[in-house]
């Protein structure tokens, strides 16, 4: 049986490592035999009648089987699956995942562990006086420092530790306008996380983080990795964590929690893989190809 698939990222966002990602799944799908098309999400544009729901985009390609959406433009993924097109992750996934006020809640539904939270009330300006009832009170619950978290955001990008009630304010005044939480700062992660990358019910590839002059891990922010055997327990809660919001694979990072328990920090649904690839020899794109070849022959 012949697959056919395309896959997704974003057009606007600028460097290579978008495309970077697409063009691995693109070589591990060409290695199994399934043909692939890489499009830009500004090359398929959305088009709605009262009769049809479609795509407008260059003639001569079929509409595929499937679709590797390593993107977060959640309006495109939606259209293709109104027009019954199984799209790994699905549009819901992608959703929850961006937005970490709705991962919390859903990793929270599901009883996992996560670090103490706080939503921040909606605000729809940014010309209102600080509510500073609501900064003391986060203050008393979860205590300082504390983490400031946009609800948007990447690459540890978005992420701030305050330690002062001024500090906290006056962050807290810059993101008016903005969705935002306040954490509980987990002091005994300083600097250092695990990733876990999950494809359907499994772990397929592991690595710690560590950043020797920031309390965030990430690569991006200047981090550094080695590969890691994670235990049982942090496997199970990483595909959990995965299930919860409904993805088919994401990257999990778990934070060091004081008692030596695991907590989980952020899920990437659309998690890029050639950090892990260069620490670990092992790509993950293979078992992104594999679990899809699985379904999609099922």
């Amino acid at each position: 049986m012949e697959i056919n698939g395309w896959i997704i990222y974003n057009g606007y966002l600028q460097g290579n490592k978008f495309l970077d990602f697409a063009e691995w799944l693109k070589t591990a799908a060409s290695q199994k035999g399934i043909t692939t098309t890489i499009w830009k999400n500004n090359e398929l544009l959305p088009y709605l009648t009262s009769h049809h729901t479609g795509l407008i985009f260059n003639d001569g390609h079929q509409i595929p089987d499937f679709v590797i959406f390593t993107d977060k433009d959640i309006y495109l993924a939606t259209q293709l699956e109104q027009m019954g097109i199984r799209v790994y992750n699905c549009s819901d996934a992608i959703r929850i995942s961006d937005d970490k006020i709705l991962t919390y809640q859903a990793l929270s539904a599901d009883n996992l562990p996560i670090p103490k939270t706080i939503i921040a009330p909606k605000i729809f300006t940014n010309d209102i006086e600080i509510d500073h009832d609501v900064c003391q009170g986060a203050i008393n619950t979860l205590g300082l420092p504390m983490i400031l978290k946009e609800a948007f955001g990447s690459f540890g990008e978005q992420v701030y530790l305050v330690h002062t009630i001024d500090e906290l304010e006056q962050k807290v005044s810059s993101l008016q306008g903005k969705a935002f939480i306040f954490q509980e700062f987990i002091d005994s992660s300083y600097g250092k996380d695990m990733r876990l990358h999950v494809v359907g019910d499994k772990v397929v590839a592991a690595m710690i983080r560590t950043a020797p002059d920031d309390f965030r891990a990430n690569v991006t922010a200047g981090g550094t990795t080695q590969a890691y055997q994670p235990s049982e327990k942090e496997m199970e809660m990483a595909v959990a964590a995965t299930k919860a919001i409904g993805a088919d694979f994401a990257g999990v990072d778990l934070l060091f929690g004081i008692d030596g328990n695991p907590i989980i920090c952020e899920i990437n649904s659309n998690a890029h893989i050639r950090n892990m690839y260069d620490c670990t020899g092992i790509n993950v794109a293979d078992y992104i190809i594999d679990y899809i070849l699985n379904i999609q022959k099922t």
